[in-house]
């Protein structure tokens, strides 16, 4: 077997372990030629798909996503643009003070469309409709559960102008960023089928293998997901000394992607391409437009890149992949299979933290593959706090909590009365920089809280583990709980359930310190509905320091000693019904007491949470 194909197969053989016998997820196997005509930005193409019911179910539809569809007047996502309080200011034009949706006025060539024709099921013709963003199949024969089936279909598409991630002469002039841009079936898991529209946010699809034929005119240099089959009549970076037959008008790309779930590429005339040896024997692949103004800083990107690959991996797990390309192209920076499109015109700082994020979601995403519309924190918080701790490790000055940042925003959301739970779809939101503090920043405090609540040590051997367990699939909330769980022998659902399902905030606070000739009173409140252990740092008037630890009582755990220098005496449990909590000091004379020194409990009002006298 070659490596792709055998490759391909030990993913599938995965499927049935770590989660239990009773799991199982579909897979798809797509082929597709497809033709793009760079004059009009229009292209044609089709498709095979061969599906696996590895369900218990029988399947009478399927559904398939259209993304592009949302770029037309009238869409949801329009829609959603002109109604939401504070609309993503890459989607709206501005007029005086009133800003419109750039959707809104777009003309008929300049809108997005994927049209889908011949469907058929094993040769039969299927009744296929478009509603919005989404096909409905009914199909000519019920999948059985444990069979396959096979689809065929052709489609038609047009690139819109650039607005969201996809589309045609971004604001940088990229060409074409073709991302979501082909019928792409829906997911059927375990809740049922995941036909969400298209209206602004995140994605969620089959894992499957991808054979794709890109036809496109010769002078375009291409980027994205898969291996390139046939670089030597290609060119352009991927092989030297390729000459083209006489008359030659366009070139073919052949790639194919094993294991993913989606398949992105992009395309310009005056992509730089350039290779960089990454770790473990991955190629990285960097595609950006020539520009004596910011070539130095993609150059300069490049060692950055592979170091943090190489902090990812020993981080999380292996990148399994032999290849990951960072092409610019979108309208910011997101995620793909294999890749990432990003813009390319800032400063090198700018260029390493986008680029740091979007590779991270590499592992929390296109490897642990969570339902981004129903949890998107696992996505991009997960991401966001491998971010931070890879960034912290290449800084110049490390500092001791990197994630500071992330507890002083998420705290100014849980004040300001209009957050909504994490459990919140992500097209419901009812403030987009609601919905960004939720996902990226309380989610990354899920984990960083986890350092809190486990210790370092078996939070470490928690992400590893989750990442062994369930890469390659589907994972969801309570999955990353039970393995925090079995790493560390402590009970957390009650910590699952309050911070991703409510709106329950921490806040904890000294009431008083009180002090006599032969002792001090510490007296302690939970003003939040949500319970933690405590952290408790005294500092005496001699210099010494002592660690009081007050462990929770719904948790039946004790973690070990975050400050091995300084010592613990473990306080009887603090069980959650009991608002205030007292512990006596004998025989000496207290400076201060802090709750929390290290800042990793995200108290909402973390101002009484230190003394002085």
């Amino acid at each position: 077997m070659n490596r792709m194909l055998s490759f391909a197969l030990i993913g599938f053989s995965s499927f049935a372990f770590a989660q239990g016998n009773c799991y199982w997820q579909q897979k798809v196997s797509y082929k597709m030629d497809v033709k793009m005509d760079v004059k009009t930005y229009k292209y044609t193409g089709n498709q095979e798909l061969e599906y696996w019911n590895n369900s218990p179910d029988t399947l009478k539809k399927v559904y398939f996503h259209l993304y592009p569809n949302a770029f037309q007047p009238g869409s949801e996502m329009d829609m959603r643009v002109r109604s939401i309080k504070d609309p993503d200011g890459r989607m709206v034009t501005k007029k005086g003070d009133v800003k419109e949706s750039r959707i809104k006025n777009l003309k008929p060539n300049e809108i997005g469309f994927l049209n889908v024709s011949n469907f058929k099921q094993d040769g039969n013709n299927a009744a296929a409709q478009s509603n919005g963003t989404i096909l409905i199949v009914d199909l000519a024969k019920p999948i059985l559960p444990n069979s396959t089936t096979k689809f065929s279909l052709d489609f038609d598409g047009q690139v819109p102008i650039q607005i969201r991630r996809s589309g045609r002469n971004n604001s940088e002039g990229v060409e074409l960023s073709m991302s979501q841009w082909y019928p792409k079936l829906a997911e059927y898991d375990f809740e049922g089928w995941h036909a969400d529209p298209y209206i602004a946010r995140e994605f969620y699809g089959v894992w499957g293998d991808f054979d794709v034929n890109i036809t496109i005119d010769k002078d375009y240099v291409i980027g994205g997901s898969g291996y390139l089959q046939n670089p030597n009549e290609i060119g352009h970076g991927y092989a030297s000394n390729v000459t083209y037959p006489k008359n030659t008008k366009t070139l073919t790309w052949h790639f194919i992607a094993p294991n993913v779930h989606d398949f992105t590429w992009a395309a310009d005339k005056n992509y730089i391409h350039d290779t960089y040896a990454g770790p473990n024997g991955v190629d990285l692949h960097f595609f950006y437009l020539d520009d004596a103004k910011h070539n130095d800083n993609w150059k300069k990107l490049q060692p950055y890149t592979a170091t943090l690959m190489d902090i990812y991996n020993k981080t999380v797990g292996n990148y399994p992949y032999k290849q990951y390309s960072v092409i610019q192209g979108g309208d910011g920076g997101m995620e793909y299979a294999m890749c990432t499109l990003i813009l390319g015109n800032g400063d090198l700082d700018g260029l390493i933290g986008v680029t740091a994020h979007e590779m991270g979601h590499s592992w929390f995403q296109h490897i642990l593959g969570s339902n981004e519309s129903k949890h998107g924190w696992m996505d991009e918080g997960f991401t966001s706090f491998l971010e931070d701790y890879g960034l912290n490790k290449i800084a110049a000055e490390p500092v001791a909590n990197p994630f500071s940042n992330a507890y002083k925003t998420y705290a100014s959301m849980a004040n300001s009365g209009t957050e909504q739970p994490l459990s919140t779809h992500a097209d419901r939101f009812d403030i987009n920089r609601n919905y960004s503090i939720s996902s990226y920043v309380k989610g990354e405090l899920f984990l960083t809280q986890l350092i809190y609540l486990i210790g370092e040590e078996n939070f470490m051997k928690t992400l590893k583990r989750y990442y062994s367990d369930f890469k390659f699939k589907h994972p969801n909330p309570n999955d990353i709980k039970r393995v925090a769980e079995k790493v560390s022998g402590a009970m957390l659902d009650w910590y699952l359930v309050d911070w991703t399902q409510t709106t329950n905030t921490i806040d904890y606070g000294i009431k008083s310190v009180t002090a006599d000739a032969k002792s001090t009173m510490v007296s302690l409140e939970r003003i939040g509905r949500t319970p933690m252990p405590m952290d408790v740092l005294v500092e005496y008037e001699n210099g010494e320091k002592e660690y009081f630890y007050i462990p929770l009582r719904m948790m039946d755990y004790q973690k070990p000693n975050p400050f091995p220098n300084v010592k613990r005496t473990v306080l009887s449990d603090w069980p959650w019904a009991q608002q205030q909590y007292e512990f006596k000091i004998d025989g000496k004379l207290v400076k201060s007491v802090q709750l929390d020194p290290q800042g990793l409990m995200a108290d909402v009002k973390p101002e009484n949470n230190s003394f002085k006298k």
